[in-house]
């Protein structure tokens, strides 16, 4: 089924990106986020019907037993391109539970699901992994307490001296809570003042990223609260995950996304969206640890399994010679969208740079070919 699909404008994303990779036309504006999916806020459609109403007609011939069963009538995934030519927002996503308490207490206060100040927007968690399309830049996960001290001290701020003893002398999950939450409060306004000012004076090469942010968002409070956080950069190919609490914000770069069908953000900076700090200090988790990094698996010449640890979604990228084809297998809900080249479905369907296809359980298995790069997102193991 040739799905049509929305390209959400938000503004930090790219007027070129999308238009030079996909070979259409600039439309002046923003173009961030190529949404394919069923989620409510904006389902792709099949021939003028959206893919949520298609499957809640029968959902067992399109999502299949095993993922009805175990996700109910929905598609358990959304996918995405994104597009990053300015920060996003430095944000959370919610667990389950945190989002389904979220919702219902939004729901029952009556604040309408697109306003402005609503956090929920659905009852889901939203874990998420990106996969490169071009080098990926972004932020990642709390870095280990002692090491932010040692950034903090190349400040050279005498201000900055408390929030670097509580690094150092705290428990690490209460230093990062207790430093975190004083970064981004209004007492703190002075301090991040100063932080700024000294990083945009500053040439070192370990505070380039945050000096660029200090430019891109002057006068933030997530500029200083970034300074806590992993710097990552992804090279094609290469695909980062983020479960329930673990804080992020991408920089720039341009990569597939796929994540829970949820649209789930806490947000505390760099961004002139909503921003809810309370609620995000419930949210996030206030453990150090490594970005994590998804190594593909190569089950077959040309096609790359990228495999995180959630069972809503997976994906798969193929490297199409013109030689060969690849075999989808049936009882699956699968999207296939087309980066390069061309992809055609069992010699029938034929996708071009930024179309895709929603292969039901219920159709046979299909076979993939043609000449270019495509990804393919489906259910988790």
């Amino acid at each position: 089924m040739r799905l049509a699909t929305v390209i959400r404008p938000y503004a930090w994303g790219s007027v070129t990106a999308l238009p030079h990779l996909f070979g259409t036309e600039p439309t002046g504006r923003p173009q961030a986020e190529l949404w394919m999916g069923a989620h409510p806020g904006d389902p792709s459609t099949v021939d003028g019907v959206p893919l949520d109403e298609l499957i809640a007609r029968d959902p067992e011939g399109t999502l299949g037993e095993r993922s009805a069963a175990r996700f109910g009538p929905v598609l358990p995934y959304l996918l995405k391109v994104l597009a990053i030519e300015h920060p996003l927002s430095l944000q959370v996503h919610p667990t389950t539970e945190q989002a389904a308490a979220g919702f219902a207490d939004e729901t029952a206060r009556g604040v309408p699901l697109d306003a402005f100040d609503r956090n929920y927007k659905d009852a889901s968690h939203k874990p998420e992994m990106v996969c490169a399309i071009t080098a990926f830049h972004g932020l990642c996960g709390f870095r280990e307490p002692t090491a932010t001290a040692d950034l903090l001290d190349l400040l050279g701020l005498a201000e900055l001296q408390p929030w670097i003893d509580t690094l150092r002398a705290e428990e690490p999950g209460h230093a990062l809570r207790a430093v975190f939450a004083e970064m981004l409060g209004e007492p703190a306004r002075p301090v991040r003042e100063q932080v700024e000012r000294a990083l945009l004076g500053s040439s070192r090469d370990d505070l380039a990223v945050y000096r660029e942010l200090a430019r891109a968002c002057p006068g933030d409070a997530g500029v200083t609260a970034a300074l806590l956080l992993h710097e990552v950069r992804l090279l094609p190919g290469e695909a980062l995950y983020l479960g329930a609490g673990v804080p992020h914000a991408y920089l720039g770069g341009i990569g597939v996304e796929v994540m829970a069908n949820s649209d789930n953000v806490l947000r505390c900076g760099l961004t002139g969206k909503h921003v809810d700090v309370p609620e995000l200090m419930r949210i996030v988790d206030f453990t150090a640890a490594d970005p994590f990094l998804v190594r593909p698996e190569e089950d077959a010449p040309g096609e790359r399994h990228y495999r995180p640890p959630v069972p809503e979604f997976a994906l798969t990228r193929y490297d199409l010679t013109g030689e060969d084809s690849h075999s989808l297998p049936g009882g699956l809900p699968q999207i296939v969208v087309c980066i390069e080249g061309e992809t055609t479905l069992d010699g029938t369907l034929t996708l071009r740079p930024g179309q895709s296809a929603f292969v039901p359980a219920g159709a046979a298995a299909t076979r993939l070919s043609g000449k270019g790069t495509a990804y393919r997102a489906l259910p988790g193991s």
